[in-house]
This record gives structure tokens, C-alpha cells and sequence, in this order.
């Protein structure tokens, strides 16, 4: 009987019956066909000739090694096999573990693909835990709804609405008192974002939709939101001194005093019109570890847009400010508008940190006669321009991203990678080098995992295109 081609045949285990645990399985990147179970501790897969015929064809026998964590396959077909694109010949046996791609069959073109996929159980694998949270401590106290972007304040870690307690805080600035906790009237010293519980906020919203609020009411409260990273509050008691700070250029002379000292340059003398008081609220920057005044009553920048971290270079340079041995302060250079930004190197986050694909990005800007710079610079206006989908762009607020946006140097770098994928992919390819030109696309492009982790397959196929297989 004549045998139907590979790609038709339907996938099955020969213990498919058994009553045994599954403990994996192969799951195929076909969308029309069925995961295939494995269910004893060695097991043959094999596939039915057509879909009416008793005939079986064996395809492999998978044996689960005794680490409970990866298997032996064996290829039993009268085919190679393709894993990871490496071949395994008939009889040859070779080990598998959670993510291996197998073929099976000696090309992709032809033959059906599955992915190797370890089940959990409670040998592999810890026991996720179950928490019972009572919705009525998740609640703020400020609105009495559930926490949204919720924010946890110290020291007495209550737990508030971002919009809540940033209107809170606005408010008690304009009375000029301290700040207390809305809840228990302890004086607050600190304020944050809790990526924590806002896991745990999402996944009550998830369990019980009825304690949504309407698409208004979290628009209205995302508008109060003011706190973006880590605020330090100074209290009335830590901020009364006996004698005042001098400021006398860059440093300053301290008399004597019962605090540790100033928290920023503006808390000991005026400068650019303005200077801290007890209720003036701190962020501390996330390159240098420096505090600044959170202004809300000025243009000068002090978040990334592109993370959202919090950054002191742009808004001292401003105020004319350089570092001392009192107090730390960026250069202004780890912060900056997009368009001030320079670069000399490909990033190592470029195409997936797969250094073939930069190797050719580099190769290919060398042939223009074009500087990286040049090239950059090019492709920040097409973005200034909106000619680029920012779909994958790995930046915060990427709809509001221009030329004048102030990032920090790391974000620059992101966005650089982002920007050398769509040059690459907008150039033909007889502007490739020739060795580049010549190669396949990989089905899962930019999205492939195996060229992480398998050198010839990094460089033999094209990853710098768009996934035609996979989610």
C-alpha cells in the first residue's frame, strides 16, 4: 500500500489508552492538528497510514530519564528527524528537553513540527500556592474601590489608589502641613509603586468582573495619578533644624543641626527661584542615587518617558547645579532628549542580541558609507514622522514617543534596536552582503528562540524578518 505524504498523516502515541500520567507532550505548531499525549515512562509514537487503516507508521520512542526533567528520543522512522535542526538519523539517539523543536522528517517544508512540552507534576515542579484574600482588603480607603495602580506608603504600609493618594498628597501641599496616612493618620515618610499587589489586584478584577470600574472612572483616576516611582517624604520633625545650610557654590557649609543633612541642594538654600520646604516631596534617581524636588510646576523633565524611571541629570543641569561631595548628581548625558542622544556601537540588545544579524546590520552601514549615527538619526525622523508601526517598540507610552522625548541611555539603546530592525528589514536584498542574501527566512523570524541557543541555525537562517509560524 502506497503511504500517504508525512505532512497528512495524524499524530498519536501507542499508549494513548494507558492510564498512566501524562507527563508530556508533544505539541504541534500546526494549528490543524491535535497535541499528542505521552503517557508511560517509555513510549513509541507513532501515525496511522490514512485516516481508515489499521496500519501503523512509528515515528519515535520517547524514554523519560530518571531527572524527571528532559527524555531520550530515539528516531524509529525510515526518515532523519530534524531536532532543534540538528538531523537525528534512524536508530541515533538523542536527549530532549521542555522546548525542543522536533521535525519529523528531514525538512520543515514537508514534515509536521512539534514542540516537546514537559507537564507538571509534583516531582517537576512546586505546588503553586492558593491565597485567600477577603476583596475587602484590597480595597482603598480613600475611593472604597479595588486598588487601581496600586501605590503602598511607609511606614505604616497602607495601601492607596495611585489617583488617591496623589490627590491626597496635593491637597496636603496646599495646606502646608505634613503629609499623614489617610487611613491611620501616621506621618508618611515614603511612597511607591507595588508591582506585587497589583498582580493581586488584577487577578480579583479577574475572578470577579462586577468589581470593574467603568472605562470613565479609571480614566478620571489615571488623570490624578501623579506617582511614577519612589517617592521620599520629609516629615515636619526631620526637617526642623537649629541653625539653617549654607550653600556656597557647589557644596555646602553645615552648622550645627539635628538632621543627617540635606536632602538635595534645593533644601538648603534657594536656587532658580525655588526652595524646598517641609512639605516638598523627593524622588531619588535611579543612575546616581541623588534626591530632587518633585516638580510638577515646570517643562524640565525628571521621569524617562521609556521606563518610567526617575532621572536628576536633565532637571539639575536646569537649575545650574553640578555634583559635589554633599550630593550626587547625573550628567546630563544619561538623560536627554531622543535627538541628543549619540551612539557609535550596534547595541547588544540589537536583533535579539544575535550577533550574525549585527555583524550584517554593521556590514551593511559600513556599505552605505554611512556612519551608525547617520543611519539612526535617519530613522528617528521617519519615527518623528510616524512612517513606523510601533507595535513592538519596547518602550513605555511609544504612541507619545517624538525626537524631544527625554530618555535615559539604556531606553536609547532599545529604541536604537527597535529602529535597526526596520532598516534591515526595508532594505532588498542584493543590498545585503552576499554571504547574508542567499539565506532562508527562519518561519519564527525575530521571535525565534533556537537561535539563542543553536550557533549554526543563528547564522545560517535570516531572523531579522517576520514570524510565519508560531503565536
Amino acid at each position: 500500500m502506497k503511504e500517504h505524504p508525512f505532512m497528512a498523516e495524524v499524530g498519536e502515541s501507542s499508549g494513548s489508552q494507558s492510564s498512566s500520567q501524562i507527563w508530556a507532550k508533544l505539541v504541534p505548531l500546526q494549528a490543524q492538528q491535535s497535541d499528542i499525549e505521552v503517557c508511560s515512562d517509555e513510549m513509541i509514537v507513532s501515525s496511522q497510514i490514512t485516516s481508515s487503516s489499521q496500519v501503523k507508521h512509528d515515528w519515535c520512542k520517547i524514554t523519560w530519564n530518571a531527572d524527571m526533567l528532559t527524555a531520550m528520543m530515539q528516531n524509529k522512522s525510515s526518515n532523519d528527524i530534524l531536532v532543534d535542526d540538528a538531523v537525528v538519523r534512524r536508530e541515533d539517539v538523542v536527549e530532549i528537553k521542555c522546548g525542543t523543536e522536533m521535525v519529523l522528517g528531514p525538512n520543515r517544508e514537508e514534515y509536521l513540527s512539534y514542540i516537546f512540552k514537559l507537564m507538571p507534576n509534583q516531582e517537576t515542579c512546586k505546588k503553586k500556592l492558593k491565597i485567600s484574600v477577603d476583596v475587602e482588603h484590597a480595597k482603598c480607603s480613600i475611593c472604597l474601590n479595588i486598588w487601581h495602580d496600586v501605590i503602598t506608603i511607609a511606614p505604616c504600609l497602607h495601601n492607596f489608589c495611585n489617583g488617591c493618594f496623589s490627590e491626597w498628597l496635593k491637597r496636603s501641599q496646599k495646606k502646608h502641613s505634613g503629609v499623614l496616612c489617610p487611613q491611620c493618620r501616621a506621618v508618611v515618610q515614603f511612597a511607591g509603586r507595588n508591582p506585587f499587589l497589583r498582580n493581586i489586584e488584577d487577578e480579583i478584577l479577574q475572578a470577579d468582573p462586577s468589581l470593574k470600574r467603568s472605562d470613565e472612572e479609571i480614566a478620571l483616576i489615571d488623570s490624578y495619578a501623579t506617582i511614577r516611582s519612589n517617592l521620599a517624604i520629609r516629615s515636619e520633625r526631620g526637617s526642623r533644624r537649629k541653625r539653617g545650610w549654607a550653600y556656597d557654590g557647589d557644596e555646602y557649609a553645615s552648622e550645627e543641626s539635628d538632621d543627617v543633612g540635606p536632602q538635595c541642594p534645593q533644601c538648603g538654600s534657594a536656587i532658580g527661584g525655588f526652595q524646598c520646604n517641609q512639605q516638598t516631596i523627593h524622588i531619588q534617581c535611579q543612575n546616581c542615587g541623588g534626591m530632587m524636588p518633585s516638580r510638577a510646576d515646570m517643562d524640565v523633565p525628571q521621569h524617562c518617558s521609556g521606563c518610567d524611571g526617575s532621572f536628576c541629570g536633565a532637571y539639575w543641569q536646569a537649575q545650574r547645579v553640578t555634583r559635589s561631595e554633599y550630593h550626587p548628581v547625573c550628567n546630563h548625558e544619561t538623560f536627554r532628549p531622543i535627538s541628543e542622544h549619540t551612539i557609535t556601537r550596534i547595541p547588544f540588545l540589537a536583533h535579539e542580541m544575535n550577533r550574525h544579524e549585527q555583524d550584517i546590520t554593521e556590514r551593511c552601514i559600513s556599505q552605505s558609507g554611512r556612519t551608525l549615527q547617520e543611519v539612526v538619526a535617519e530613522w528617528i525622523r521617519k519615527l518623528n514622522n510616524r512612517e513606523i508601526d510601533r507595535t513592538r517598540m519596547p518602550l513605555n507610552h511609544a504612541e507619545r514617543i517624538t525626537a524631544a522625548t527625554h530618555v535615559c541611555s539604556t531606553c536609547y539603546e532599545k529604541l536604537v534596536s527597535f529602529l535597526l530592525y526596520w532598516f534591515r528589514i526595508s532594505l532588498p536584498k542584493y543590498h545585503l552582503p552576499s554571504d547574508a542574501s542567499q539565506r532562508e527566512d527562519c518561519w519564527y523570524g525575530y521571535a525565534c528562540r533556537t537561535q539563542h541557543h543553536n550557533e549554526e541555525h543563528a547564522r545560517k537562517r535570516n531572523h531579522v524578518c517576520r514570524p510565519t509560524r508560531g503565536a
